[in-house]
């Protein structure tokens, strides 16, 4: 007979006593948390208490609402006290034995449609109290209700169990007592407890005292209106962030409230040429408790080179309020404040673009980063992005610096070509022969300009970018010129191959050019998209591409009178020591001349005077 399935609907029943182990010892994944949420609770009974007040709801004395926390090394105590709302022994049976169940969002939901707003307390989720039991054997629990109603004492020792008695507790709030177990003494250390309420509690909303000392500025800058600071506040206020850091260049004050509420401060620090050492250095908040300073989902990619905080209570956030979850407020942050930051830089440019250009070189890392990461971003960058001139020694937009070009540096199919170099000092011989014709060059030395150079050959029609040494002058923009060669053909390969046999090397490759005299007789080039693929390998770590030896163009120029004389000269050994020397030359150009190949370079020049 074959068996039937019985149709039937019922609930999923769960066990307190297996799940309980899992939320007191998983849910978090750094126990020293424990102190964030329970700090966060004493605050959340405290704020209630003030709403409640303000609604008439609270007609008592409010007094010294100060949180304290207490820590008794002899007796392996840690005691959270507030004078908040308290609680009635009915209270506790439905706040702490209930698990998850959340009287931050029971009290947001009875009191919405009197003004209390979301962001007002902390809570969400009913959890976080659980999170003593990640370091105490035994927590108690002494409060009393701001309702006239005795005061009662909770105690459980981290199993299912617990005891609800009475207490003469007299004075209204809450006392969480934890007696701290023996894997976790490393907490009962006046340095670490002080160190987790710096890191969580520097800017909570309640005075907290700790050791005689209140730790915690309750109204930071990013609450306050932008109208009421002064440029002084915002400096100081970095300061108190990042101590002995150097001063920011300028900052974005953020202020939102629709379609999501987010406040903040953003900095430009003046950028190094390293982006690890910049990095994790904007401080997400919500509510002004400290979650966590990686952001890289809230903040673009590019952004996270900037400094400050963020604090907003509709970014979602786990369980355990310790890692973000995918949402789409959070693309909408996300876009948000690249959209505000591109708006301050295109207004800082339009307002003073002198002062704007001087700060340019601290700040053209992260606006190359940003125009290369985020279409969006270029489009507004592209009208406040700028590119540097070393002849002109000036700067230009993109639309401005094509103007200028655009007369002279167009080659034989129309085509714009912006000359640049990496290393101006290096390359300063390759410079001069490009202004020689009239061609300006452009810096591009930062970390980050191979990328930004590809960048710009895909977004501005008709346009290639070339380093100054990747040609002769009259090959980087070919403008289908031709100069005629002194030499004959024969001449020109007989050249050729002495050239060849001086050098003896394969990652060389010889060309015999005909060019004007007045150029140097041998010029090392290399060419420009292997160099930049080796270049952008380096920078982002694909060191296959960059290990690949370099290749080298040797370009002998066939009209400089130096060959006339090679060719006519009798003695071999002679010609030999002609061909060495002007390679050598155009080593000693590009910086690869050294060891004994220097030295016997200034012998034989020393020789020749």
């Amino acid at each position: 007979m074959e068996a039937v399935v019985q149709e039937e609907k019922g609930q999923i029943s769960i066990h307190t006593e297996n799940i309980f182990p899992i939320i007191k010892k998983f849910l978090y994944s750094d126990h020293e948390i424990f102190l964030r949420e329970l700090v966060s609770n004493a605050v959340d009974a405290t704020q209630k208490l003030k709403q409640l007040s303000s609604m008439g709801q609270f007609d008592g004395d409010l007094g010294d609402t100060k949180i304290t926390v207490s820590l008794d090394e002899a007796a392996k105590t840690i005691t959270i006290s507030d004078r908040g709302l308290g609680m009635t022994a009915e209270e506790i049976k439905k706040y702490i034995n209930q698990i998850a169940f959340s009287g931050a969002s029971e009290f947001l939901e009875k009191y919405k449609d009197q003004g209390v707003e979301r962001g007002a307390v902390i809570g969400q989720f009913g959890l976080g109290f659980y999170s003593a039991f990640m370091v105490a054997s035994q927590v108690e629990i002494i409060t009393k209700s701001y309702q006239d109603a005795p005061a009662a004492r909770w105690v459980c020792d981290g199993s299912t169990e617990f005891e609800i008695t009475a207490d003469a507790k007299a004075e209204r709030g809450t006392d969480v007592i934890l007696h701290i177990a023996e894997d976790s003494e490393e907490f009962l250390d006046k340095y670490r407890i002080s160190q987790i309420l710096e890191k969580y509690g520097k800017f909570l909303p309640v005075e907290v005292e700790f050791d005689g000392r209140v730790i915690n500025n309750t109204t930071p800058l990013w609450t306050k209106q932008p109208a009421d600071l002064t440029d002084e506040d915002y400096l100081k206020f970095y300061e108190e962030l990042y101590p002995m850091s150097e001063k920011p260049l300028f900052w974005i004050h953020l202020n939102v409230d629709y379609p999501f509420n987010l406040t903040g401060i953003l900095y430009f620090p003046k950028l190094k040429n390293d982006f690890s050492v910049q990095r994790e250095k904007i401080q997400l908040y919500s509510r002004q408790v400290f979650i966590t300073d990686e952001v890289k989902d809230v903040v673009p990619e590019f952004l996270m080179l900037l400094h400050g905080v963020i604090d907003s209570p509709d970014i979602p956030l786990n369980v355990s309020r310790s890692f973000l979850q995918a949402d789409a407020n959070v693309k909408k942050i996300n876009g948000y404040i690249t959209r505000k930051v591109a708006d301050k830089l295109a207004e800082l440019f339009k307002a003073d673009r002198p002062a704007f250009e001087e700060k340019f070189a601290d700040i053209a890392l992260f606006v190359k980063y940003g125009m290369i990461s985020d279409d969006k971003f270029y489009e507004k960058a592209k009208d406040f992005g700028l590119v540097e001139s070393v002849g002109e020694q000036k700067f230009f937009t993109l639309e401005e610096y094509r103007q200028h070009t655009e007369a002279l540096q167009k080659d034989k199919n129309d085509t714009l070509t912006w000359l640049y170099t990496t290393d101006a000092a290096k390359q300063d011989g390759f410079i001069a022969s490009a202004r020689a014709r009239g061609y300006d060059v452009l810096k591009f030395d930062t970390v980050i300009d191979p990328h930004f150079i590809n960048l710009l050959e895909r977004k501005l029609e008709k346009t290639s970018l070339k380093r100054v040494d990747a040609d002769t002058p009259d090959k980087l923009i070919d403008k289908g010129e031709t100069a005629e060669s002194v030499l004959s053909e024969t001449d020109r390969e007989s050249l050729k191959t002495l050239v060849e046999e001086v050098l003896n090397d394969k990652t060389k490759t010889v060309q015999i050019e005909s060019l004007p005299p007045d150029e140097l007789p041998v010029t090392l080039t290399q060419n420009e998209f292997m160099r930049r693929m080796a270049d952008m390998a380096k920078t982002g770590g694909q060191s296959w591409f960059g290990a690949m030896p370099a290749t080298w163009n040797v370009v002998v120029n066939a009209n400089h009178p130096l060959f006339g004389r090679v060719l006519a000269e009798s003695d071999a050994d002679a010609k030999k020591r002609l061909v060495q020397q002007a390679y050598d030359l155009a080593l000693l150009a590009q910086g690869q001349l050294s060891g004994p190949s220097l030295t016997e370079f200034i012998k034989r020049t020393v020789e020749t005077l």
